[in-house]
C-alpha cells in the first residue's frame, strides 16, 4: 500500500468517525431536548401559515403564532377524535351482539361439559378405582403439579398485565406534560423564528447554508411525496373493502369502508385493526359465512397493498423500487414496527445527500484531503 492509499484509508476513518460521532451527539442531544427539537419541525411546517396571517392579512406577529398554533392543535384533536370514533366503533359492534355470543358460549359450553366432560370424569373415576393406592398418588401429585404450573402461568401473565396499565398509567401524564412543552416551545419558536433562523445563516458558512438550503427543498418534496403516496393507499384500500362489503351485503358500506381506509394510516396493522377483531368475532358467534369473506377482503387488502406500496412510494419520491422495498424490510427488522417509516427516512436522506452533493464532497475529501484535485486545479487556472 503506497502513502497516498495510507492517506486515503486515515481520512475515510476520519470521515466514518466524524458521522458516527455527530450521529451520537444529535441522538444526545435530541434525548434531553425533544420536546423543543418537535416544536421547530412543527414551525418549519406550519411557518408559511404564520407569514400569510402575517403579511397577508396583516395579523401582529404574536397573533398569527397562536392562531397557527390554534389550527395545528385542531388538527390533532381531530386526529384523536378519529382514533376514538375507531375504537367506539368497534366497541359498539362488539356491544351489539355481546350478550347473544355471551348466551351462545354459555349453552356450548354447557353442551360440551354434558357430552364430553362428564362422560370422560366418570370414565377415569371408574379407571382410578381400578388402580393401586401407589398409583393413585403418583397420578394425583401429577395433577396437583400441572395445577401449579397453571396457576404459576396465570400469576405470571396477571403480573404482565398490571406492568402493562402501570405503564400506561405513567405514560399519560408524562406524555400530556411533553405536549405542553411542545405547545410552549411552538410559541416562543415561531415568535422568534425569522431572527434566529437569520443568525443561524449568517453563523455558517455559505457553502454550507446553499447545500442545506438544497437538501430541505428535496427533503420537502420527497416528504409530501410520501404523504401522497400514504393518500393513495388508503383510498385503495378503501375501494377494496367497499366492493368486498357490497359483495358480502354488510350495512353501512361506505362507512365502514371509510374508517378502514383512515385506519391505514397506522403502521403494520393499517386495516387489520378494525377487520381482524370483526372476522374473529363473526366466527366466535357462528357467522362463518361472513367471517370467512371479511377474512378474505383483509388479506386481499393486504396483498394488494404490500404488492404496489414500493412502486407507488418509489413514484412518489422518485426513488429506486427495490431501494425503498429493500428499506422498508430492514427498517422493519432493525426497528420494529416503526422501523416502516424510519427505513424509508434513512433512505431519502442519503439519496437527498447524494443529489445535493454531501456524498461527493466526502468521497473527494477522502481520496485527495483538502487539496484541490486536477481537474479543479485545471478549472481554476485555466
Amino acid at each position: 500500500m503506497t502513502k497516498a492509499h495510507g492517506w486515503m484509508f486515515l481520512r475515510l476513518i476520519a470521515v466514518v468517525a466524524f458521522i458516527t460521532g455527530l450521529v451520537w451527539l444529535i441522538g444526545a442531544i435530541f434525548a434531553v431536548s425533544y420536546p423543543f427539537w418537535i416544536s421547530a419541525a412543527l414551525v418549519a411546517m406550519f411557518y408559511p401559515l404564520i407569514t400569510f396571517l402575517r403579511n397577508k392579512l396583516r395579523f401582529p406577529n404574536m397573533l398569527a403564532v397562536i392562531l397557527t398554533l390554534l389550527f395545528g392543535l385542531s388538527i390533532v384533536g381531530g386526529a384523536l377524535t378519529g382514533i376514538v370514533f375507531l375504537i367506539i366503533f368497534g366497541v359498539q359492534r362488539i356491544a351489539r351482539y355481546f350478550p347473544d355470543w355471551i348466551r351462545s358460549t354459555a349453552e356450548d359450553v354447557q353442551d360440551f361439559f354434558n357430552e364430553s366432560i362428564f362422560p370422560l370424569w366418570q370414565s377415569l373415576s371408574g379407571m382410578m378405582e381400578t388402580l393401586t393406592p401407589q398409583q393413585q398418588a403418583t397420578l394425583q401429585n401429577g395433577i396437583e403439579q400441572l395445577g401449579s404450573q397453571l396457576a404459576e402461568v396465570s400469576t405470571d401473565y396477571g403480573q404482565r398485565l398490571a406492568d402493562g396499565l402501570t405503564q400506561v398509567i405513567i405514560f399519560v401524564p408524562t406524555m400530556l406534560l411533553i405536549m405542553l412543552f411542545v405547545i410552549i416551545g411552538f410559541y416562543f419558536i415561531g415568535k422568534d423564528w425569522s431572527v434566529m433562523t437569520s443568525r443561524v445563516y449568517r453563523a455558517t458558512p455559505a457553502a454550507i447554508v446553499k447545500k442545506a438550503r438544497a437538501f430541505k427543498k428535496m427533503f420537502k418534496y420527497r416528504v409530501f411525496g410520501f404523504l401522497r403516496a400514504q393518500v393513495f393507499l388508503m383510498f385503495i384500500a378503501a375501494i377494496i373493502v367497499l366492493i368486498g362489503l357490497l359483495i358480502l351485503q354488510v350495512e353501512n358500506a361506505v362507512t365502514i369502508a371509510i374508517i378502514v381506509g383512515v385506519a391505514e394510516i397506522l403502521p403494520y396493522l393499517g386495516s387489520g385493526t378494525i377487520l381482524i377483531p370483526w372476522f374473529i368475532y363473526m366466527m366466535l358467534i357462528g357467522d362463518l359465512g361472513l367471517g370467512i369473506g371479511l377474512a378474505i377482503v383483509y388479506g386481499v387488502t393486504v396483498a394488494i397493498r404490500q404488492a404496489i406500496e414500493p412502486k407507488v412510494l418509489s413514484s412518489s419520491m422518485n426513488l429506486n423500487t427495490l431501494a425503498v422495498l429493500i428499506s422498508l424490510f430492514a427498517g422493519f427488522q432493525i426497528f420494529g414496527v416503526v422501523g416502516v417509516f424510519i427505513g424509508p427516512f434513512i433512505l431519502v436522506v442519503l439519496v437527498i445527500s447524494k443529489d445535493v452533493g454531501i456524498i461527493h464532497e466526502l468521497w473527494r475529501f477522502v481520496q485527495h484531503g483538502f487539496k484541490e484535485t486536477p481537474k479543479e486545479a485545471f478549472k481554476k487556472h485555466g
